[in-house]
């Protein structure tokens, strides 16, 4: 059996070499604004009530916190032209957390959550349930409301690099 440090880096390593689309948790309300990138973003079910939508954020991130306070959180699906915003959310900018939003366009949505400028969806989201599963939050969403851009071209991280997808020519 390898060691748990050794089978730590192999998963970091095989799970780099995914490709994922990228995308900002959002959040507004009594718990405060926050966002947060992340790359762990799925969709749960189109049926049901509402459709819902999974997302993974560290415990330790404030947007996390602010998310299960405020019971709503907002998905932009960046698109392929929006690394500065990935890297102003993911923390790898001198921004200062609280000024994050004033650095990017933005509007409230239906149910008061920030919707990105530019991104290709934003999904709008009532909190249904909330996992703490060892480092992370399991969030997952019912769907109040869907924003589409005008473009389908979403950002893309694998091999620890952002990406973009192409079209192939299967013959």
């Amino acid at each position: 059996m390898p060691e748990l440090a050794d089978l730590r880096a192999a998963f970091v390593e095989g799970m780099s070499r995914a490709a994922t689309f990228v995308a900002v948790a959002t959040t507004d309300g009594e718990g405060g604004r926050a966002g947060v990138t992340v790359s762990s973003l799925t969709s749960v079910s189109a049926d049901g009530e509402h459709p819902s939508l999974l997302v993974c954020i560290n415990r330790q991130s404030p947007a996390a916190t602010a998310i299960l306070q405020n019971r709503a959180f907002c998905a932009n699906l960046l698109a392929e032209d929006q690394q500065e915003i990935a890297n102003l959310f993911a923390g790898r900018s001198a921004t200062d957390r609280a000024e994050r939003f004033d650095r990017v366009d933005w509007a409230a949505g239906d149910i008061g959550q920030p919707l990105l400028a530019g991104a290709t969806a934003s999904f709008e989201c009532r909190l249904a349930t909330a996992l703490l599963w060892e480092t992370h939050h399991v969030i997952i969403g019912r769907v109040n409301m869907v924003r589409l851009s005008g473009s389908g071209s979403a950002l893309l991280y694998g091999q620890r690099a952002y990406r973009r997808a192409i079209h192939l020519d299967v013959k």
